[in-house]
């Protein structure tokens, strides 16, 4: 029986959900193998329906698959009873387009969009046959590489990445394909290929060529090369020119229902705000924009051939597309015609919100979605987000007055200089909002208020801030659920553990790989899904460790102390 119809075999017979592992999707990609010089996998690091949602793996699949010499195919993590049975059967984990294991690809590369899903790469590596620690392999493995937002801080993962790319991937992830198969031909010692790489590529981490050293308090520095040639720092790849880099017409069609069924056209890359609690206004630098033709055009083509009736705009901030109306006027010419929506799901919460409601219509979503961070305009100012409750106010006012009767909220608590009057405002921002609505519109709105809890990321203005205490966050989650009571507002809010982890994860240095390890063999899969998070196999992972954890989560960092991420810069 071929590898193929074992898999299908398995399916049919033990596994929810088969039409997320059969590949042959409307849109895919399959080159035969002996037809390239070059083959990568496309690994992203949770499931099937988060994936294929997912726009950068759209784009980086598109591009690769346009070069006649490479082939890009696709992997995602399996849930627990597909990983169960493969490794009952002794079946390794394989790629949807050619049903090949994962050890055959010349280049393995994973998309790290969340420190939660680092739990989900050692299970792809592991399934896949290939040895978990970069120290084990050689030149028959394929060269394994990451990238993406958590890709920042590469040290809690550098025991198993053998390259992080920092930046844009456009014209990096090629670059780094076409010289690793380079290496191949020219080196039988994988040490020395990859130093060749590292030495090659500014934009490019090697971890096994930098050494961390520690201060007598046990904080982790600055890694330092400890080979010449290496870059002492390393700053991101940066795509000039958006415009440039075609994202794909003919989209995959996924066959089973995902997060996010619609088309995604990237109108701009890059931020204007300098928001000091977000990575993302940092690792986009500088703003790039696409013209309002290329967009309709990419909208109508995409939508005519996949068939979807709905456009999503992606960007840090829709609403500071500095032709907005130009664009809407466009998309609405040739959209309208085949009954498509139009879609903005970042908004931006300023004096330009009543304007950009006005333009969008209610045909298919009814909803608006906001993240003004913070309810009152003091705690925007000290967080460098500098819009006022005016602005959010008069932007629900024409939302409402334009047809929307959702309201969907985000804010942060654990801010620097939090006060009780921060947290209360959250309650009383969306109360106001919601009696806006009814004397609009004659009926209630939906309000739904989301507060996640603050973590200082890396390359941000306040990495160097400890979070706030688990007791902290307790007391603001009870004042918020007491408020809300019997007042109809949808309160949620994000899960203290995970934030927590999150924190130690993001902020941690290479000693860290030992609890990712630990708590993968002692359990932990999909760690970012509630249903399957086991905060024990972490607890017990991390004391096993010795991991000094108020050190690296609440304590703040003096200016005078070297930080683990220091030798990646973005200004």
């Amino acid at each position: 029986m071929t590898f193929r119809r074992q898999i299908e075999h398995l399916l049919l017979s033990e596994i929810a959900l088969p039409g997320q592992y059969i590949g042959g999707e409307l849109g895919s990609i399959v080159k035969p193998k002996d037809s390239v010089r070059g083959r990568f996998c496309l690994a992203f690091p949770d499931v099937y329906t988060i994936g294929m949602s997912n726009y950068g793996l759209q784009l980086l699949y598109s591009l690769i698959n346009r070069r006649n010499d490479w082939a890009c195919e696709r992997v995602f993590t399996p849930y627990p009873d597909m990983e169960q049975s493969l490794r009952k059967h002794g079946l390794p984990l394989y790629s949807l387009e050619t049903f090949s294991p994962l050890w055959e690809f010349d280049v393995l590369g994973f998309s790290l969009q969340y420190e939660m899903s680092y739990t989900n790469v050692l299970t792809m590596l592991d399934l896949g046959g290939i040895p978990l620690h970069v120290a084990e392999r050689t030149m028959r493995e394929p060269l394994v590489i990451a990238g993406g937002p958590s890709a920042v801080n590469p040290e809690p993962m550098s025991d198993f990445i053998d390259l992080f790319i920092i930046g844009d991937g456009e014209e990096s992830l090629p670059a780094v394909c076409d010289f690793w198969l380079e290496m191949k031909l020219n080196y039988s010692d994988r040490r020395l290929a990859l130093l060749e790489t590292a030495r090659r590529f500014p934009f490019a981490v090697v971890p096994q060529f930098y050494t961390v050293r520690y201060d007598s308090d046990g904080r982790a520095l600055k890694p330092v090369p400890n080979e010449s040639g290496v870059p002492e720092v390393v700053r991101p790849a940066v795509v000039e020119e958006i415009e440039a880099f075609e994202p794909p017409i003919r989209r995959i069609i996924p066959l089973v229902e995902c997060v996010q069924d619609r088309v995604a056209v990237e109108i701009m890359r890059g931020c204007p705000g300098r928001c000091k609690f977000c990575v993302s206004t940092v690792q986009k630098r500088p703003i790039r924009i696409r013209s309002p033709e290329s967009i309709a055009r990419i909208a109508l083509e995409s939508c005519l051939a996949t068939g979807s009736d709905e456009v999503s705009l992606l960007s840090l901030s829709t609403s500071d597309y500095p032709q907005f109306e130009e664009l809407m006027k466009r998309l609405r010419e040739v959209l309208t015609p085949l009954n498509v929506s139009i879609s903005v799901p970042s908004l931006r919460v300023n004096h330009q919100l009543s304007s950009v409601m006005r333009q969008l219509s209610t045909e298919r979503t009814s909803g608006l979605t906001l993240a003004p961070e913070a309810a009152r305009d003091e705690m925007r100012q000290r967080i460098g987000k500098p819009v006022t409750n005016e602005n959010l106010l008069a932007g629900c006012e024409a939302a409402f007055a334009n047809g929307f009767n959702r309201v969907k909220m985000y804010f942060l608590c654990g801010l620097p200089d939090e006060l009780e009057a921060d947290i209360d405002g959250i309650i009383d921002l969306s109360l106001e909002i919601g009696r806006l609505g009814r004397r609009i519109r004659g009926r209630a709105p939906i309000i739904t208020t989301n507060v996640s809890n603050f973590v200082p990321k890396p390359h941000t203005f306040w990495e160097r801030l400890g979070m706030q205490t688990r007791g902290y966050f307790h007391g603001v989650h009870g004042r918020l659920v007491d408020r809300v009571r019997r007042t109809g507002i949808s309160l949620k809010y994000h899960t203290l553990e995970t934030s927590l982890l999150e924190a130690l994860i993001c902020r941690s240095d290479r000693r860290f790989c030992r609890v990712v390890e630990g708590a993968w063999r002692l359990g932990a899969r999909l760690d970012a899904w509630t249903d399957y998070f086991r905060g024990d196999c972490w607890e017990r992972a991390i004391a096993e460790a010795g991991i000094n954890v108020n050190q690296i989560v609440h304590e703040t960092i003096p200016d005078n102390k070297e930080l683990p991420w220091e030798h990646i810069r973005f200004v």
